[in-house]
This record gives structure tokens, C-alpha cells and sequence, in this order.
């Protein structure tokens, strides 16, 4: 079980972390929508070396508001290391929660009170997009379908309940990311999502799913890729064979 349980600690300060590769035209917009549903919330960006000076706008944020916070790294080294790097941040700072979300506009900040709200009752709260409530808009069958289905494989392949397992849309209690061995996570696309959530289910955390709706970028390109959904099916697979390898373990010990 959570080492702390839900409910008895506080939910504040919050940080949420928005990785970023050339997202300028976007990251500025997406701030001000979050601190307009939630004032007192602190970001940090982490970027990517963008090489169209999202990392320079970020910056000159940072300087006119101080719940904006800038990471700045040298290299494109996927999404997973970004939020590793952003999460390690956070830990080292008081935040009791840590939240993910893009900074396309996907993700819609006016979502975020509510994800908040579950952690009364949870240690980790997913925006989900394919619990009833949940929605997508804008998006191509194509990105739909394997959305879902890379959901449904990984539950049926990890034995996880979770409907939405590859959204990046959540909040973290402090404990929960402090008892994940962050430094182990090898993940760097999207796969990443599914990594953390499944860490999470197997450090015996309470996870809820929170109906969002997710709309397609309007501004920008998506960085999604063949490679991506890849490395998301050969990472999957092999931890759902390591899982029925130590359930079949187990079951033999019991016969013996």
C-alpha cells in the first residue's frame, strides 16, 4: 500500500511540469489559461533546446512571474526524460503535488481543478479520454485508433484496470513519485505514460480516472511517430511477458 495514505496529507503547493520542443507559439497561451483556472499554481517549463526560442520566451516568463519556472536542457531526449528531469525538480523543491501536461493546448488547463479535486481520494488522478465523459475532438480515426488501442493492449497485457493508460494529462501525489524509482525509467516516448502508471499500480497506489476532453493541436506539429508506437508495443510486451512469467513462478511455488 501508499506509504501515505490519501487524504491525510496536504495537496499544496502544486507545480505542474510542461515539457517543451518548439512550442512557441503555444506555451505562453497555455500558462495564462492554467493560471486563469488556477492562480496560485507554480510551472515549470523544461525545454528541449527548441530551436525556435520557445526556451528564450520561457525565459522571459520566468522573469515577469515568479510561479513560472524554466529547465532548460541541451538536447531533444524524448518525453520520459523531460518529465524525469522536471519530477527530480519538483523533489527537490516542497511540492506536495507534481502534475503533467502538454503544452499544445491538448490538454485543456480549465481540467486540471477537477483532476486536483480526485487526489482527495487517490494518489495518482488521470485525465482520461475513454471513460464515460471523456472525449477527443479533432482527431484522425488513425490517432484514434491507436490511442485505443494501445490503451487496451496494455491493459490486457499488464492486467491494469486503467482505460487511458497512454494519456499524459495527471496529477501526482509527492509520495508516489518519490517511491518510483525514477532513475530506472528507460522510457522516452509515450510508452512513458504507460511505464509510470503501471509503476504506480505495482507500488500499490490508488489510481482514478477523471473524464477530460482532448482536442488536436491547433498551432504546431504533433510528436508523434512511427518509432514512438514502437517502442511502446516491444516495452509493453516484454513487461507483460516478465508479469505472466512471475505469475506462473509463483503458481508453481504454491503447487510445491
Amino acid at each position: 500500500m501508499a506509504d501515505q495514505p490519501h487524504g491525510e496529507d496536504k495537496l499544496d503547493p502544486v507545480l505542474v511540469v510542461i515539457p517543451t520542443y518548439n512550442e512557441r507559439d503555444n506555451i505562453e497561451i497555455i500558462v495564462e489559461r492554467l493560471h486563469a483556472a488556477l492562480p496560485q499554481t507554480h510551472v515549470l517549463i523544461v525545454d528541449d533546446g527548441s530551436p525556435d526560442g520557445t526556451g528564450d520566451l520561457a525565459d522571459a516568463m520566468a522573469e515577469k512571474d515568479d510561479r513560472v519556472n524554466v529547465l532548460h536542457r541541451t538536447e531533444k531526449a524524448g518525453l520520459g526524460a523531460a518529465y524525469i528531469a522536471g519530477f527530480k525538480w519538483a523533489l527537490a523543491r516542497d511540492y506536495a503535488v507534481i502534475c503533467e501536461m502538454d503544452a499544445d493546448g491538448s490538454h485543456a488547463p480549465e481540467d486540471l481543478p477537477r483532476i486536483l479535486d480526485a487526489l482527495t481520494d487517490a494518489d495518482l488522478a488521470l485525465g482520461s479520454r475513454w471513460v464515460p465523459g471523456g472525449k477527443v475532438v479533432n482527431w484522425p480515426k488513425s490517432r484514434e485508433f491507436i490511442s485505443r488501442g494501445g490503451s487496451l493492449y496494455s491493459r490486457l497485457a499488464l492486467g491494469a484496470s486503467i482505460r487511458d493508460m497512454t494519456g499524459g494529462f495527471r496529477a501526482f501525489r509527492r509520495a508516489v513519485l518519490e517511491k518510483l524509482k525514477l532513475d530506472t525509467v528507460a522510457s522516452a516516448g509515450y510508452c512513458f505514460q504507460i511505464d509510470l502508471a503501471w509503476r504506480t499500480i505495482e507500488a500499490g497506489f490508488t489510481v482514478v480516472e477523471v473524464p477530460i476532453t482532448f482536442a488536436e493541436r491547433e498551432r504546431g506539429e504533433s510528436k508523434m511517430s512511427g518509432n514512438i508506437v514502437r517502442e511502446a508495443l516491444i516495452r509493453v510486451t516484454k513487461w507483460g511477458l516478465r508479469r505472466r512469467g512471475n505469475q506462473l513462478k509463483h503458481l508453481l511455488r504454491i503447487k510445491k
